[in-house]
């Protein structure tokens, strides 16, 4: 494995964002080189007391300093590490950033070379409004049914737009400064809606792609899960030399585009794969060079 390219070093990111989508971003940026810091409140992060394991893993490496922003101790401790800092990320309502004097119109006038990026629930108008990552899966089609998603796409897919922006306000700030013979960059204000990211996420089922009757929603026969004798096998066979590949060892004919998304041609390669075992079929994967992956 290759190590990753340092692109943030000599960036230094301070945090105030709490749960989930902050704190990843963080561990993004710090893997990227990034210097970072973040201000917790005296109860601490949330996410370490419902899952210790999670909290650790995205704060390694992060120094953690307690501040209570609501009293001057910790106004003065926040003071202070603003101004050492190239990117403040938040995670709070815009009303509760004003509250606590950090409106980007507020610090811009303390920290001209300091960028924001300000994780938000929705944009514009609904950034008020409570929200979590359920309500922006489901408000854009991703929950269709009664059980919960199998991972918080909105609030990963928030912190990597937001681990985005750090990138793209450290470009800015830098291309600023050695462009404009300024001594000091200007910050930028970035804002990273989750409900957008979640938003960008359905687009693959807004363009048709995995609808029901979409090549990647279950009606091309070599793009589907199926039940085989001892579990279930997830197969991409989508690109015509896989597809060639599927159907030859279940027995059938070259498929054509056509037949690949012919009923009868679903019901001969589910009867292929019931009659295989995990450990058939993975080896299949491997002679025949055909892309699947086994699950209990």
């Amino acid at each position: 494995m290759r190590s990753p390219l340092h692109v943030l070093q000599g960036i230094r990111v301070l945090s105030l964002a709490l749960n989930l989508p902050g704190p990843a971003a963080l561990m993004r940026c710090r893997r990227m080189g990034a210097t970072c810091v973040k201000l917790e409140p005296p109860a601490g992060d949330p996410m370490s007391h419902y899952n210790a394991a999670a909290y650790r893993e995205m704060h390694e490496g992060v120094k953690v300093i307690g501040a209570d922003l609501k009293t001057d101790a910790g106004q003065k401790v926040l003071q202070r590490e603003l101004a050492k800092a190239d990117v403040l990320l938040t995670s709070f309502r815009p009303s509760a950033l004003r509250k606590l004097g950090l409106g980007f119109e507020q610090l811009h006038t303390l920290y001209p070379a300091l960028s924001q990026v300000a994780i938000v629930g929705a944009a514009g108008e609904r950034a008020e409004e409570p929200g979590h990552d359920l309500t922006y899966l489901a408000d854009n089609g991703l929950v269709p049914g009664l059980e919960l998603p199998a991972t918080l796409y909105a609030d990963m897919g928030g912190s990597l737009m937001a681990s985005e922006a750090v990138l793209q306000a450290a470009l800015v700030r830098n291309e600023r400064y050695a462009g404009s013979g300024e001594n000091h960059p200007q910050g930028v204000y970035i804002e990273v809606p989750l409900a957008g990211a979640a938003a960008y996420l359905s687009l693959p089922l807004q363009w048709g792609l995995t609808a029901p009757e979409g090549a990647v929603g279950g009606a091309h026969a070599g793009y589907r899960v199926y039940p085989c004798k001892d579990g279930r096998v997830a197969v991409a066979a989508l690109e015509p030399h896989f597809a060639a590949s599927l159907c030859k060892a279940a027995g059938l004919p070259a498929p054509d585009r056509e037949a690949m998304f012919l009923p009868r041609t679903r019901a001969a390669i589910g009867a292929f794969f019931r009659s295989r075992t995990r450990a058939e079929l993975e080896r299949l994967a491997i002679d025949d060079d055909i892309p699947l992956h086994c699950m209990e």
